[in-house]
């Protein structure tokens, strides 16, 4: 079975709001083994989406349509989809009783056009709305299956998970269900990993690989397809130990995670705190940090230490360093980490410096970039790296990179 996604609603074309809808809907589709292809949104006219259904009926199986279906004369998904499918509207008393229902509960009069909410399509199978008024449906016509859903999330995801889902394991005619899983990498980049994994990608069938290019990471998602979901996690498992012998050393994490997240797990593994002196970053590590619950038991602080100043005067970094160095130097940034971690009583300090630009610094060129990692009983380690791209990017990158540095250390 094939499917594709039709969300009607001007709003989503202007940008008002995102189609989570479309997300949510393939991700459950996949789980049950079918195959979206196509995702489409259009706005709110009778014309466009009776173009698109048509084009629809000649590629897919199954076409789920969301929004359009609440009260006003420009929710119009439901009559022109039973036009296009030669249908009537008809009332259901079922959903009508609900509306009334609600209205009395709420102490508010129901107006005339809220009966609208209770047309159905004639012959279709209606689909309950235990969050709201108007019902999904689904109809199989000449072998095409068409199913409506109300836009706003509440609504459709349970109506999808309690309704949609069994209706659709009833006729999906075929058992297989899709499996994928998420690897993710730092440390290098797109290019770098496709030409890596150049052979695996050329020789893929089932499993398949799709790298995917993120902000300084990038992900590579394993997708199987099986009769059971043992048979196709086996499939990417296999899939899986090839990919790491080829580029194991750049894998951070699996499926839904980050950087910091995968920092916090070790950091919460062996007890250890955690602080920061930031420069260039300007604070954007401790606050990503200090976005986690429970930060205070692995975070114990961070200092933005933006001038030279404030190196001198809070993290005791001496003026004859600084001179000699620069505050953008390895020397400068192992001792930002070595103060940091001593004031704040951590176990681990870790230090950003560098030049963000737009110009450079101290002959620095912009994209240069020192941290350091300090731990207890250890050695300090400095890292050098070379960014590019805007102010912006390039402090996110920094911190990225140090996420990366801290999760090697850790593993030591």
């Amino acid at each position: 079975m094939n499917a594709e996604i039709i969300a009607i609603g001007s709003e989503l074309l202007l940008g008002q709001i995102a189609n989570t809808n479309a997300q949510y809907i393939s991700k459950k589709l996949a789980e049950l083994g079918v195959n979206v292809y196509y995702h489409q949104v259009v706005g709110d006219n009778k014309d466009r989406l009776k173009n698109l259904v048509e084009s629809a009926k000649n590629r897919s199986d199954l076409i789920i349509f969301t929004g359009g279906l609440g009260p006003t004369k420009d929710d119009l998904t439901k009559e022109t989809i039973a036009s296009c499918l030669n249908k009537k509207l008809v009332l259901d008393h079922r959903a009508l009783e609900l509306i009334k229902d609600y209205f009395v509960k709420v102490n508010r009069d129901m107006t005339e056009n809220n009966k609208k909410q209770a047309l159905v399509i004639e012959g279709s199978h209606v689909l309950a709305n235990d969050f709201g008024m108007a019902p999904g449906m689904a109809i199989k016509v000449d072998k095409k299956t068409f199913m409506l859903f109300p836009g706003p999330p509440k609504e459709l995801y349970p109506m999808f998970d309690n309704y949609a889902v069994p209706y659709i394991k009833q006729h999906i005619g075929e058992s297989n269900v899709i499996h994928s899983k998420v690897l993710r990498f730092f440390g290098i980049g797109e290019a770098q990993l496709e030409t890596e994994l150049e052979d695996l990608l050329e020789e893929q069938t089932n499993p398949t690989i799709a790298p995917l290019a993120g902000e300084g990471e990038v992900t590579l998602r394993l997708t199987a397809k099986h009769d059971t979901i043992h048979g196709a996690a086996e499939l990417i498992d296999r899939l899986e130990q090839k990919v790491r012998k080829k580029v194991g050393q750049y894998i951070y994490g699996i499926d839904d995670t980050s950087l910091p997240q995968e920092v916090i797990k070790k950091l919460t593994a062996t007890q250890y705190t955690l602080a920061a002196a930031e420069s260039l970053t300007g604070g954007l590590f401790s606050k990503e940090m200090t976005e986690f619950p429970g930060a205070s038991s692995f975070y114990s602080g961070g200092i933005v230490s933006y001038t030279n100043e404030m190196k001198t005067n809070v993290l005791n970094i001496s003026q004859d360093l600084l001179q000699k160095y620069g505050a953008v130097s390895e020397q400068c940034a192992i001792k930002m980490a070595e103060e940091v971690r001593l004031l704040c009583n951590a176990d681990i300090g870790i230090s950003f410096t560098g030049v963000a630009g737009p110009e450079p610094l101290e002959s620095k060129a912009v994209g240069t970039v020192f941290i350091a990692i300090a731990m207890k009983n250890k050695k300090t380690e400095v890292f050098s790296i070379n960014l590019a791209g805007s102010r912006e990017a390039i402090r996110v990158r920094t911190i990225k990179y140090g996420y990366y540095y801290l999760l090697k250390q850790l593993q030591l």
